[in-house]
């Protein structure tokens, strides 16, 4: 059991790349990670971890014991997921993470219903617009909006997020609508500050032709249901995901602004680290993902 214990220390110090962050991983000091790490050595007579007061890397031997490791310890979570629940059931614990809108209007909901299902499964639910370190913060998975960089993550297409462009019935009966997204310059827009460029929002023509307004407006929010309690309010234009707005527009607190011209989309992945012997309820628990978020 020792053994099994100093190998998962070992493996989160280097996922996290230091003693410190596989403490704050796993709840302890780092004082006891080097001690888990050293008795690891010892006990297979090898020096795996190279460490000085500033850094540590892997030494050779330790970059083929780590990807062992990796397999043994999920050799194992899948063993605990056969000898430790009935037949069918799950158990453990999953960490996810996703961004904000979409994990209040919609993911939660999904997740409790899992929850309900696989009453011995655990999810830490992390929620906000910051994209996660997975390895270094001990993710399982994460569910991302928008276009993914360039990594070794696996990553899953489950839908497709959409956006509209909305503005308070007050705000259109005093300084009118726009009737093409070339007219937004003249108006007050509510700008998203994690869109990038934020002062650029893309729409595409009847005839399918793309096309990009330049907005401005001296209200800029970091935060989407921020933007839409200042929509709400008057304060402008702002072009925000359905999720968002959907519940406003039907209640008359909003009109959809250029109606005839369609908004951009973006993706949603499922992002995750490898392939390999996933445990049986994170298979499950993205799959339940997928066909809550299915287009």
């Amino acid at each position: 059991m020792a053994e099994l214990i100093n190998l998962e220390t070992f493996v989160a110090a280097v996922k996290s790349g230091s003693f410190a962050g596989a403490a704050r991983l796993l709840g302890i000091s780092p004082a006891m990670v080097g001690r888990r790490i050293q008795a690891l050595e010892e006990h297979h007579g090898a020096r795996l971890i190279e460490r000085t007061t500033r850094a540590q890397r892997l030494t050779e031997l330790g970059e083929s014991f780590f990807a062992q490791a990796e397999t043994v310890l999920e050799a194992m979570g899948e063993l605990d997921d056969l000898t430790r629940t009935e037949p069918g059931q799950l158990s453990g614990r999953i960490r996810a993470t996703g961004p904000a809108t979409l994990g209040i209007h919609r993911l939660a909901a999904i997740v409790a219903r899992f929850c309900e299902l696989n009453p011995q499964v655990t999810v830490e639910l992390s929620l906000n617009d910051r994209r996660a370190d997975l390895i270094a913060e001990g993710y399982d998975v994460a569910i991302r909006v928008g276009e993914l960089q360039a990594s070794t993550m696996i990553a899953r297409r489950i839908g497709t997020y959409r956006f509209r462009v909305v503005a308070a019935p007050s705000y259109a009966s005093s300084l009118g609508l726009p009737l093409t997204p070339d007219e937004l310059r003249h108006h007050r827009c509510i700008l998203n500050l994690n869109m990038s460029p934020r002062n650029r929002w893309p729409f595409i023509g009847p005839g399918g032709t793309s096309v990009i307004a330049e907005v401005e407006g001296g209200l800029q929010i970091d935060n989407g249901e921020a933007q839409l309690a200042a929509a709400l309010a008057g304060a402008g234009i702002v072009y925000l995901p359905v999720d968002l707005v959907e519940e406003p527009l039907r209640a008359g607190q909003l009109v959809e602004v250029l109606p005839h011209w369609d908004r951009m989309t973006l993706p949603i992945h499922l992002v995750y680290p490898s392939r390999r012997l996933l445990p049986r309820r994170l298979t499950a628990f993205m799959d339940a993902i997928a066909a809550g978020l299915k287009e």
